[in-house]
């Protein structure tokens, strides 16, 4: 049986995204619409997979922006 090669999938524009790896070569991409729900899906997952957590921030269609997690927490914070 062969294995199953990289996911291929597009970004989509105003999309939050974060990784979660694992175990080896084992990576999970999870999106989130709303900023809000993004920053508490990545703190959920911070407490089980502390270090194989990864944030990657807001896709603009090129690239990652607000890609500071702790900033984005204390911008929601004060919201």
């Amino acid at each position: 049986m062969s294995r199953r090669s990289k996911k291929k999938f597009e970004f989509g524009k105003g999309v939050y995204y974060f990784n979660i790896k694992k175990g080896y070569n084992n990576e999970i991409t999870i999106k989130r619409m709303d900023k809000e729900k993004a920053l508490l899906s990545y703190a959920s997952y911070l407490k089980t997979y502390n270090e194989a957590c990864e944030w990657l921030g807001k896709w603009d269609g090129k690239k990652f922006i607000e890609g500071n997690y702790e900033e984005e927490k204390k911008l929601v914070a004060t919201d």
